[in-house]
């Protein structure tokens, strides 16, 4: 059903970038009812604040414990990236799991938590 309604093509993911073919757009005969044309919205462009890591979180290249100082600071309320959004992501995950890891004697780099309220 998806494949009568839904064509494949190349979307923005955020703190990522566009990724080929890793989305979908509405085929040419529901036009009438794409959101991207009726609304205008498709040369719209979101961008992280330059302080933000989330995009590299997201690609394993950096750590949420690598973040600096002032985005440490940031929480779900007022998030500077994709990571800090939902209760799924990684600095969510860096909250609830990774304090435990100092209780159990880890090192505190790897075991610190991000300090946003949840």
């Amino acid at each position: 059903m998806i494949a009568n309604v839904f064509d494949v093509c190349d979307r923005s993911w955020r703190g990522i970038g566009i990724i080929p073919k890793s989305g979908y757009r509405l085929r040419y005969e529901f036009r009438e009812h794409d959101a991207d044309r009726i609304f205008q919205v498709a040369d719209i462009r979101t961008a992280e604040p330059a302080i933000c890591i989330s995009g590299q979180v997201l690609k394993g290249i950096k750590k949420r414990t690598n973040a600096p100082p002032l985005a440490r600071s940031a929480h779900r309320q007022t998030p500077l990236g994709a990571t800090m959004v939902s209760a799924e992501g990684a600095c969510a995950a860096y909250y609830n799991y990774g304090r435990h890891l100092i209780s159990l004697g880890a090192s505190p780099a790897r075991g610190k938590a991000c300090p946003r309220r949840l």
